[in-house]
C-alpha cells in the first residue's frame, strides 16, 4: 500500500438535478415545463385523441419565465417531459449600482450582489422610483435551471 495522499479537484456540483421527469399527460395549465432547454410556464394544454399509430399527443403552449418568449411543443402523453425546479425567494433591496446590478439582503444577513435589474420596463421603473423615494423594497427573485431574475416587487413602507 502507498502512503501518498490523494487530492481530488472537485469541479462538480452536489448532483442535484435542475429538472425532474413528469409524464406529459400529467402536466397542467400554470405548471412548468422545459421546452428547447428553457424553463417555461404552461399557458395552454390541448390533448389529441389516440390516432392510428398509438399515442395521444399533448400540445403545450408556454411562456419562457425569464424572457417572456412564447414556445410550443407536442409530446406523446405517455412520454416523460422535463419539469424545472422553480423557486421564488424574497430579498430586501439594499442598493442599486451604476452598472445595473442590485445588492440584496439575504435571510442569513449576507448580501447577494450578482443579480441585474430586470429587463421588464414597468418593473424596472417601479424599482428605481421606489428606491429613489427611499422606500423599503422587497424583491421576489425567481430561479430555475441555474438562472435567476427579479420578477416582482413589494413595498413594505418608508425607511
Amino acid at each position: 500500500m502507498s502512503d501518498e495522499e490523494h487530492h481530488f479537484e472537485s469541479k462538480a456540483d452536489a448532483g442535484a438535478s435542475k429538472t425532474y421527469p413528469q409524464q406529459a399527460g400529467a402536466i397542467r395549465k400554470n405548471g412548468y415545463l422545459v421546452i428547447k432547454g428553457r424553463p417555461c410556464k404552461v399557458v395552454e394544454v390541448s390533448t389529441s385523441k389516440t390516432g392510428k399509430h398509438g399515442h395521444a399527443k399533448c400540445h403545450f403552449v408556454a411562456i419562457d419565465i425569464f424572457n417572456a418568449k412564447k414556445l410550443e411543443d407536442i409530446v406523446p402523453s405517455s412520454h416523460n417531459c422535463d419539469v424545472p425546479h422553480v423557486t421564488r425567494t424574497d430579498y430586501q433591496l439594499i442598493d442599486i449600482s451604476e452598472d445595473g446590478f442590485v445588492s440584496l439582503l439575504m435571510e442569513n444577513g449576507n448580501t447577494k450582489d450578482d443579480l441585474r435589474l430586470p429587463t421588464d420596463e414597468t418593473l424596472l421603473a417601479q424599482i428605481k422610483d421606489g428606491f429613489a423615494d427611499g422606500k423599503d423594497l422587497v424583491v421576489t427573485v425567481m430561479s430555475a435551471m441555474g438562472e435567476e431574475q427579479i420578477c416582482a416587487l413589494k413595498d413594505i413602507g418608508p425607511k
